[in-house]
């Protein structure tokens, strides 16, 4: 299983990435299956630099703060509006049970049609697995100021080199402050993908919302993982602090997620760089001639 960091910001989208946004590919023995986990605020352009939407084969959305789920609508319009026809199936959408609703109102539309056309949306059911590929995914509710917020347990089962199989497993945090789902969702994980927007000291008077390095450093050694990549940092949180706070309180692998870097889930190497943005090709249709701006003069030359 294969880890894509598309967007790590916390919050909104930042200088260097998008809002939450992550591509997981694993192999059944035939073909590569790719689902995303959460489709934030900016996420979508980015994500087409790494994979063609048509091969995407589901969107797992963790909760509906708009930093992890508004991009449903912009994929709505390429579905939708592609002249040459989406050509395939509904797109597979896994969230909270109020998800097809908030997002026919973020765009307009009426509720009874929605985004139903294009979207298959299914609703989840805590600690119940959702299969497809060679995923299992499986939803565990935890503490953020939302109706539904998950954090998502992705398993995959995949062939190796000597013709066994193996499970490899990601826990995704979504967005939470400390509690035991959390560890529980994360138990034995080979890579634990944990936000950590807070900093301890500056942010002690908020409960319930958020994760400190600390906080998630301290999950990450209760769930006894693997490693532990910290993601959803807001532009206003030192990465530095977070960082330093989580090896005061876990001493496994530690890195931060980076927009763009591929990650091996079971080995934890880095297997991918951050694609450059693509150039925009240049086509002049008619050239207009030179001119001087009103009220200008040439420049007189210089003896």
């Amino acid at each position: 299983m294969k880890l894509t960091i598309i967007g790590c910001t916390g919050s909104f989208p930042g200088p260097g990435s998008p809002a939450s946004c992550y591509l997981i590919t694993a192999f059944d023995g035939t073909r590569d299956w790719k689902i995303l986990l959460d489709l934030g605020s900016g996420a979508l352009g980015v994500l087409q630099r790494y994979v063609d939407i048509k091969d995407l084969d589901g969107i797992f959305i963790s909760h509906l703060h708009p930093d992890h789920c508004m991009d449903l609508c912009g994929m709505h319009v390429a579905i939708r509006w592609d002249p040459n026809g989406w050509n395939r199936d509904r797109m597979l959408v896994h969230g909270p049970a109020a998800t097809a609703d908030r997002m026919a109102t973020a765009y307009g539309l009426p509720l009874e049609e929605g985004m139903h056309p294009d979207y298959d949306f299914q609703n989840w059911e805590s600690r119940t697995p959702v299969k497809i590929g060679p995923f299992s995914i499986t939803p565990y509710p935890v503490r953020h100021p939302i109706e539904e917020s998950y954090a998502l347990r992705v398993e995959a089962t995949e062939p190796v080199a000597d013709g066994s199989m193996r499970t490899s497993v990601l826990t995704y945090s979504g967005d939470t402050d400390s509690c035991p789902e959390l560890v529980e969702a994360a138990a034995g994980a080979d890579m634990f993908l944990c936000e950590a927007a807070f900093e301890e000291g500056r942010d002690d008077g908020i409960d319930g919302v958020h994760l400190t390095g600390k906080r998630a450093g301290q999950a990450a050694t209760e769930a006894n993982v693997e490693r532990l990549l910290l993601t959803h940092i807001p532009v206003w949180t030192d990465i530095n602090t977070v960082v330093n706070e989580a090896k005061e309180v876990y001493s496994g692998g530690i890195a931060v997620a980076v927009s763009g870097v591929t990650y091996g889930v079971f080995s934890g190497s880095q297997l991918g760089t951050p694609k450059s943005l693509p150039t925009a090709p240049v086509s002049i249709v008619r050239s207009a001639p030179n001119r001087e701006w009103p009220g200008t003069q040439p420049l007189k030359k210089r003896r």
